[in-house]
Parts: C-alpha cells; structure tokens; sequence
C-alpha cells in the first residue's frame, strides 16, 4: 500500500513538473521583443485577416488567415483559436488547409440553427465555413474565374472541419477579385444574405440553404473610396432611438485616410435585396494606419463584436518581428451615434476588458509630469474645456511615441516618426491624423497601450485610431500635458498570457 502511494505520489509530482515546464514554455513564447501581451497573435508565423467569427455555446470563435510555414504571406490556410471571454485565447490546430480548389481565403461562419443546410446530424447544430477558393493555378495563368465560394461544416463545435463534396458553391462569373463572403442570416425573408467584394463594388447574393446562391443587387461602384480594390465586406443591424440601420463595412486596399489599408463604412437601409446608403459621405472605423480587414462576429444577438488585422498592407511583410508576424486588434464594441445630423458608428473597447485589468491600484497623473508606464496599461483622460492634449510614451534611448489632439486643426494625431526602428519601409514613419466629430467642449479619450501598439477612442468611440510601432526599447515613461482641467487616470493591465 505505502509502494503505491509513494507511485502515486511520484506520478502526481511528474505531471505537476510537466504542467509547469508547459506554461512556461508557452509563456516564453511570447516574452519576444514586441510581442503583444494584450492581442491575439499566434504562436508562430504569419497571420492577416480575421475569418469565420461566430459565438458559439458561450464561446467566440476566430478563424484567420495564416501561413504555417513562414512569416510572410503565403499559401493560406485557417488558423483557429477560441476565447470565452474574448481576451484569452486557446490556439488550436489548424481548421482548414488549402486542397486542389486552392489556397483558404478569408471568408465567415454561421451556426445553421435551422439545419438549412442539410449538414446537422442527431441533433447536433453545424457551423458553416463559407469561404474564397483561391486558385493559384488559375491566377498564374491570367483567367478572371480563379476564386469561387465554398462551404465547410463541422459538427463538433469547430475542432473539426469536412469540405462540402459539392464546392465550389458559388462560381465565379468571370471577376478576377471575387472573394471574401460574408454571410447573415436575414430573418424578415427567411434566408441567408451573402455580402461579398467583388472588385470595385460589393454583391449581394441569398441563399435558402448556403448552397443555392443568386445574385440580388449591387452596390458601390460610384459611392465610397475607391483607391484599391474593395475587401473584406460585412452586412449587420444596429438599433439607435429604437430603429433599425443597417451598416455594412467595406476594407479597402489601398486607399485609406492615412495611406494604405483601412476599413470604411456606410449607414442606411437593406431590405433583403437593396442596400442604400443614407448619404453618400466616405467614413472610416478607424483613422489610424494599422487596422484591416475588420469585420464582427456573428450569433452575437443585437450586440456587435468587431476585430480587426493590426496592421497595414504597406509594410505588414517587413515589420521587425522574427518568430510571428502581425497580430489582431482589441475586440471593439459597435453602436450608432448621431452626430450633427450624420449617422456615425463609433467603437469602444469591449467591456470584458476589465477581466485585464490588474489588481494595482489606478493611478491618477498630473498634468505634465513623467510617471511609470506599465508594460500594458489603459490611459483615459477626460476634460471639459478641451484644449491641446499631449500624452507622450518614451524610453531611456530618446524614443517616444505621440499621441494627442491639436486644437487648431481640430484632429487627433499619432506621431511614431520617432518610435524606434523605422527604417523598414518608407511609409511607416510618420505623423496620422483623424477628425473630430463633435464639437462638445468637453472630451474624453481612451488608449490601450500595448508593447508595440496603441488604440486611440475618443470622444465615446466617435473618432479611433491604431498605430503600431517597435522601440528598440519598451516605452516605460508616460506624461500628459495640454488642457487646464486634465483629469487623467492610468489602469495597468494583465498579460493575457499570464494565466
């Protein structure tokens, strides 16, 4: 008896060691320079697009786009992790991997509640992958049919995943860019809607069981910027003074506000069929450099979910990173604002964010003087009489990062011309800027600082901004300057690697 309980014990304490030394192993992994510690990057390799977001028994999926074998793009495939609360994240094995149709392109998912597909079996309740077929094959030999729609399912709550026999389920007609399907559920006519980038403009197809698509309508050919190629669409409702808008986001490349990749929008009205805008303004999720490709998860119910690629297509191959490359943003929270007769949708960080936040007491700076920056933190200020406002993130060797509004111009800004390592591409250095959208005297902005990143919302999510950079050491030091009645507390937060 004492033999076996001294085995027993023996056992316990081998596999407590085993336990330990994995941790530690994943946590090594991501104390990289410029690894982030509060966004989702993989282990290792290339990643760009967020793909197939669903929520599903209490868990949010997220597919992206990833090529296992480098860390710069590649033959894609679908990386997959899960979070319950939409920070932490589980990495799990690859979901899809490119087969003789081609490479994996972005794409969605959607659990098919209904069984309209045909897929769901003793009751279990299939997600539906709906993504581009990338021929390369195709592409190398010039043809305009090289990307075409296709299904998967899995029945297993997205561990596994089985190609539809019968893919591709939509073909191309003849669109060389024909790609990125977005697919909702639209309740009203009992069916399924697909938004997907078609070249310059977006399409929109529907479907009564993710199989048999036909073309509804067009949108966009005169309407929007139109600076690169139309990406990455997303079709939702949102609710403001109890009515329904529809927003529908397009990603753009190039063309953004601040040269490069970014994420536009329109508001108005969709009936199944149609879209229309409610003016034909061109807006932006977000002003800074270093968002793409956002869309939003779906079987979220009335709330929007909405995530985006952190960085831009202008030096997303170069940045200095060596074991992965590029990372997503903080997932944001979408609402509808009306502001000077405009309808604008604004992003917050979501509220589960306060699952980070640190058990260190929250620290009130004054105005001007240099304080202790955490490793990742939440800055918000507040005034109510906004003048200049300054807040400038540095380290010993000089570096500095600065992020601020200028009363004048009436913008926000992040200047990185002196953030560090530059010099990898031409256009990354530089000072960006964004409108402000309301003309309240008082503001009120957020920033979720990360090693490599800051988010800028201000405003309540009226005007926001990403900008990545890479100190050759992290910023420790912080000071804010500028308006009289500044009101400024500093939040540390939690590596979500640290649990």
């Amino acid at each position: 008896m004492k033999n076996n309980l001294r085995i027993l014990a023996i056992q316990v304490l081998m596999l407590a060691s085993f336990v330990c030394k994995a941790q530690d192993a994943v946590q090594s992994v991501y104390k990289e320079e410029h690894r982030p510690q509060l966004h989702f990057s993989p282990k290792a390799h290339w990643i760009n697009d967020p793909n197939g977001m669903v929520y599903f028994n209490n868990t949010y999926h997220l597919f992206y786009q990833y090529y296992p074998n480098g860390t710069i793009w590649g033959p894609m495939h679908w990386g997959h992790a899960t979070s319950t609360d939409l920070f932490h994240w589980k990495e799990l094995p690859i979901a899809l991997y490119p087969d003789s149709l081609g490479y994996i392109f972005s794409g969605s998912a959607v659990a098919d509640v209904n069984n309209t597909s045909g897929f769901g079996k003793g009751g279990k309740i299939p997600l539906i992958a709906i993504f581009t077929h990338h021929d390369p094959k195709g592409e190398k030999e010039n043809t305009d049919k090289f990307q075409n729609q296709s299904l998967a399912y899995s029945l297993d709550e997205g561990v596994t995943w089985t190609k539809y026999n019968g893919n591709p389920v939509l073909k191309n007609p003849g669109i060389r860019d024909f790609r990125d399907p977005k697919v909702m559920w639209y309740a009203a006519e009992k069916k399924w809607v697909m938004t997907l980038a078609t070249k310059d403009r977006i399409t929109f197809y529907s479907a009564p069981d993710l199989k048999t698509w036909k073309k509804e309508s067009e949108f966009g050919l005169t309407i929007g910027a139109h600076g690169g190629v139309w990406e990455c669409p997303d079709l939702f409702p949102l609710q403001l003074g109890g009515k329904t808008y529809w927003v529908l986001l397009v990603n753009l490349n190039p063309g953004g506000p601040n040269g490069g990749s970014a994420t536009q929008y329109f508001v108005g009205q969709f009936d199944g069929k149609t879209f229309t805008p409610a003016d034909t303004k061109t807006r932006w999720i977000d002003y800074g450099p270093d968002e793409y490709a956002g869309v939003t998860w779906s079987n979220t119910g009335v709330r929007k979910i909405f995530l985006g690629w952190m960085t831009n297509w202008s030096y997303a191959n170069q940045v200095p990173t060596v074991a992965w490359r590029n990372a997503m943003t903080i997932p944001r929270e979408l609402s509808l604002k009306k502001m000077n007769g405009q309808l604008l949708v604004a992003s917050t960080p979501v509220k589960e964010i306060k699952n980070i936040v640190a058990a260190t007491p929250v620290i009130s700076l004054n105005p001007s003087q240099v304080y202790n920056l955490p490793a990742q933190s939440e800055l918000k200020i507040s005034t109510a009489q906004i003048q200049d406002i300054v807040v400038t993130f540095s380290n010993a060797n000089g570096e500095r990062v600065t992020v601020g509004y200028d009363k004048q111009a009436n913008q926000y800004y992040i200047d990185r011309t002196q953030s560090g390592k530059t010099d990898f591409q031409k256009s990354f250095k530089g000072r960006f800027v964004a409108p402000r959208f309301t003309s309240a005297n008082n503001a009120d902005i957020t920033l979720v600082v990360d090693a490599a990143s800051v988010e800028l919302f201000a405003d309540n999510g009226l005007t926001v901004m990403t900008g990545i950079y890479f100190p050759n050491a992290t910023f420790n030091k912080v000071s804010v300057s500028g308006s009289k009645d500044l009101k400024i507390k500093l939040t540390e937060l939690t590596s979500i690697h640290n649990r």
